[in-house]
């Protein structure tokens, strides 16, 4: 039996990922231990007590079941059953008390992430979403837009950390999108992001060199709520641990995919 099929579990994760949120706003005025993971990449105090606490919700949730976390576990790989934890996503706006942040927790299970929830504690946003059951906000079924033109559409991006070695590919996916759209996004949460497509704000969104814990969730909250995802190839089909993710209302997609591609320096 999946997640997917007892209330009960489901109703203990989203209470699980709640109490997490309630961390991140005790901690979010204290003054914060910051270290380094790389020259741009942040952890918090707040990010490990955060991911401690989750695992271990998790353990009771379901015994037996392995991790994929960004804090530590990021070295696993996905069996049977596995959670796949975010306990902060924008450590960086964390640090900077801005307010897009998230905790992002989704469960992997029959080779699919099957249920998913990211919760944006400082705006009070729960999106949650069940494989073949749609996608909600707050308890309400939310869909993707309906926009079908690219140049009246809202788009959505982020950098890698590596960002150095990887601006020549960068700035002319930047341009490309920029010039051909209403307006391009930075909100340095790919979980937020996702989250915000699935909802209909953007109508797209982009990024490379992200991890499997930063998109989870999103993922399948997109497609539950009627969107697309794959890579920058519309023909590739996303994988968690891709180079490059595209996720999109589904319409623009083809169009959205065409300017990332012909801006590949490759």
């Amino acid at each position: 039996m999946t997640i997917t099929e007892d209330t009960e579990l489901i109703a203990r994760t989203k209470s699980a990922v709640l109490k997490a949120g309630d961390m991140i706003k005790e901690q979010w005025s204290q003054p914060k231990d910051i270290r380094h993971k790389g020259r741009i990449d942040l952890v918090t105090q707040t990010d490990l007590q955060v991911e401690e606490f989750l695992k271990n919700e998790c353990r009771q949730i379901l015994p037996g079941a392995g991790f994929l976390a960004e804090e530590t576990a990021g070295g696993g790989t996905l069996g049977e059953s596995t959670w796949i934890i975010d306990p902060l996503d924008g450590t960086t706006n964390f640090a900077h008390n801005l307010f897009g942040v998230a905790v992002s927790l989704a469960l992997w299970q029959q080779d699919h992430i099957q249920t998913a929830f990211v919760y944006l504690p400082l705006t009070g946003e729960m999106f949650q979403a069940v494989r073949g059951g749609g996608a909600f906000l707050n308890g309400r079924a939310i869909q993707v837009s309906q926009e079908q033109d690219l140049v009246q559409s809202l788009i959505a991006t982020g950098f890698p950390y590596n960002i150095k070695d990887r601006i020549d590919e960068v700035l002319p996916a930047f341009k490309k999108v920029l010039t051909h759209c209403r307006g391009l996004r930075r909100m340095g949460s790919a979980a937020l992001d996702l989250a915000y497509t699935a909802c209909g704000r953007f109508e797209g969104f982009y990024e490379l060199g992200l991890k499997p814990w930063d998109t989870a969730a999103g993922w399948l909250l997109v497609e539950e709520a009627g969107g697309r995802v794959s890579r920058f190839n519309p023909e590739q089909e996303y994988a968690l641990g891709a180079d490059s993710i595209l996720a999109s209302n589904g319409v623009i997609h083809e169009d959205l995919a065409t300017l990332l591609l012909d801006a590949d320096p490759a």
